[in-house]
């Protein structure tokens, strides 16, 4: 009964979801740990692209934020609709809150198109829990596409991405199952699972959808959570009739900590 209370009087708190900390996991997968994505680039990789990484990653690694963004264009471009100065904002504001992220790249493929080198990696990052942070930890695996010309990034489009983010001495652990990719108007399932026996605990959980737009990475959007029935989330969801981006998320949490985790899901034409 007292952690029937306890999460009761939490019903109404609202979880702000991350978005900002994605924008710099994505830019960063491309930059830091050069040194694991350098084992698998091909023998011939131009010098101006190793250089890059390598600067790139000394800077992220000593928390510069002037250095690492004199290595971006000004008229540097985000699938997501971001753009130099909003990535900036992004970049302190994560560094102070995860300043001990670490980060394992791997360079899948490069190709020269005109004057611009495009460049895809998929990067690993961890932020450790921290006593001081309520126990927070991250995880992420993303997928991304770069376009880089003069030592400069110019573009850079996200493929796919999966973010969880911890807290609490015991967070849930969770069986998340959505699709990456729907047609427009197609119905999808979306499942979050609690894979420990629940004993007599409760849970408080929400899911979110939303579509991916520049201001929901400074400004992410607050969740209502309530009380479940059952040891997770079902659902079943429809996607919007115009081709995008949406973010699906799911928050869940029990006495003793919360884990969410949110998928980009691309929504194709048919």
């Amino acid at each position: 009964m007292r952690r029937l209370i306890l999460l009761l009087s939490k019903r109404q708190s609202r979880f702000a979801s991350s978005r900002w900390l994605l924008l710099l996991l994505l830019t960063l997968g491309f930059t830091a740990g050069w040194k694991c994505a350098q084992a698998s680039t091909p023998t011939n990789a131009p010098p101006e692209l190793k250089n890059l990484l390598t600067q790139i990653d000394t800077a992220a690694n000593q928390r510069n934020v002037k250095a690492v963004m004199q290595f971006y264009s000004p008229n540097f471009k985000h699938g997501d609709g971001l753009n130099y100065q909003s990535m900036e904002q992004a970049l302190n504001a994560l560094w102070k809150q995860y300043p001990q992220l670490k980060y394992s790249t791997q360079l899948q493929s490069w190709k020269p198109q005109g004057n611009v080198i495009i460049a895809d990696t998929v990067t690993k990052i961890t932020g450790l829990p921290s006593p001081n942070n309520n126990n927070m930890a991250l995880s992420a695996t993303i997928t991304s596409r770069q376009q880089v010309s003069g030592g400069k990034i110019l573009r850079q489009d996200i493929l796919s991405e999966r973010t969880q983010v911890t807290s609490g001495s015991k967070p849930p652990q969770i069986d998340f199952k959505l699709p990456q990719q729907v047609s427009i108007g197609q119905q999808y399932n979306f499942d979050a699972i609690v894979q420990e026996p629940l004993g007599e605990d409760y849970i408080l959980g929400t899911a979110l959808e939303e579509p991916i737009q520049p201001n929901k990475y400074l400004s992410p959007t607050p969740v209502d959570l309530e009380l479940l029935s059952s040891g997770g989330l079902f659902k079943i969801g429809k996607a919007p009739m115009t081709p995008g981006s949406q973010w699906v998320s799911a928050v869940i949490m029990r006495g003793d900590g919360m884990t969410m985790i949110t998928q980009r899901m691309q929504v194709v034409k048919k």
